[in-house]
């Protein structure tokens, strides 16, 4: 049976009456309550034009003409060490791909610490020699920083705050207003080990094949997608949240309605029998090197090329296009569909629960 999507409930609700108070895990899961924590408490407070970008990272133009990009974020990841990487490596990859999906070929980084009382200084020796060897990886240095301490109990251990500065090559633009109606959309390789990684380390979870986390520094890669496709039109990392979140965030930032195929999304086998054990939804967890591109139609096969020509593009793959209204059917701004495998079509509702905090 196909339905038509245009017949479907339009994406767009209120807050759960139900909805807490005060801040609980589930803002920080890449949810629906996250986008309401930003719509509704953080965004009409700190306005301002770049933020209202809804980017990866601020774009600032200097006085002189040359563009620097600027991105910060803070990691909370538990546990500290995880299958392919730590939460230092993590710090260092998640910054310098914000400034690469803004365009900008990374230069420095900030590195601040609050510490635990009692953490045992062999764990922050590894941590802080992953996070070196993955600086030096991504051609960056760690430039300042701060290091503080909590009393036991208050800190969990370690939590990361890394910020970064680029330099954007002139021309490029990849804001999510861009996007347009026939954009396809490409990821870079399969999806979600990152988040089944974690999971299983956290939870004592024993699977036939270990899955080992994607993360990775993506800045050589965007710029081949750059240089293959000079009017590319948004490039995003689908941590927190995942593939979904981004979908959501762009077809909510550019006004445009997105659809996905199903049988396209590149999930290992292993990550979906995990995933179907747990109940989870792969769609929905994060990744920590990989990239979306969104692209014009007669961009498509240079940038499939560009990605699949590296190591680490090499399952790259078209998984959708943004909406181009047609007739008897019009695009929804902000909605999200899937194309089923039988031909159908359902919304990608994003979750209202709790699917995975402290992932990044």
């Amino acid at each position: 049976m196909t339905i038509d999507a245009s017949a479907l409930a339009s994406p767009t609700c209120p807050a759960p009456a139900t909805e807490s108070d005060r801040i609980t895990l589930v803002h920080g899961a890449g949810t629906g309550a996250s986008a309401r924590l930003f719509e509704q408490v953080l965004l009409p407070r700190l306005r301002s034009a770049p933020l209202e970008e809804r980017h990866d990272g601020a774009v600032l133009t200097l006085p002189g003409g040359d563009r620097l990009a600027f991105t910060t974020d803070s990691y909370v990841v538990s546990p500290l060490e995880f299958p392919g990487g730590d939460i230092g490596s993590l710090a260092v990859h998640g910054t310098v791909n914000d400034l690469a999906m803004c365009g900008a070929r990374p230069l420095a980084l900030s590195c601040a610490l609050v510490l635990e009382e009692g953490l045992p200084l062999a764990i922050l020796h590894r941590v802080l020699d992953s996070m070196a060897a993955a600086a030096r990886a991504a051609g960056v240095s760690i430039v300042t920083g701060d290091t503080k301490v909590v009393e036991r109990g208050k800190g969990d251990g370690l939590f990361v705050n890394t910020a970064g500065v680029g330099l954007v090559a002139a021309g490029r633009d990849l804001r999510p207003a861009r996007v347009r109606a026939g954009d396809r959309i490409v990821v870079s390789g399969d999806l979600a080990r990152h988040g089944v990684a974690v999971l299983s380390q956290r939870e004592g979870l024993a699977f036939e094949t270990e899955i080992v986390s994607d993360s990775a520094p993506l800045a050589a890669l965007a710029d081949a997608v750059c240089a293959a496709a000079p009017n590319l039109h948004c490039l995003r990392d689908p941590t927190r949240g995942g593939l979904g979140a981004v979908l959501h965030e762009i077809a909510a930032a550019a006004g445009v309605e997105i659809e996905i195929e199903e049988a396209r999304l590149p999930f290992e086998p292993a990550v979906n029998a995990a995933c179907e054990l747990l109940g989870l939804d792969p769609v929905f967890l994060a990744s920590e090197g990989r990239c979306v591109a969104f692209v014009a139609p007669a961009d498509e096969a240079a940038v499939l090329a560009a990605m699949r020509a590296r190591d680490d593009g090499a399952g790259a793959v078209t998984v959708g296009e943004v909406v181009t209204p047609a007739a008897g059917r019009q695009a929804v701004a902000g909605r999200v569909v899937v194309r089923t495998r039988i031909g159908g079509r359902r919304l990608l509702e994003r979750p209202t629960g709790e699917p995975l905090p402290r992932i990044c």
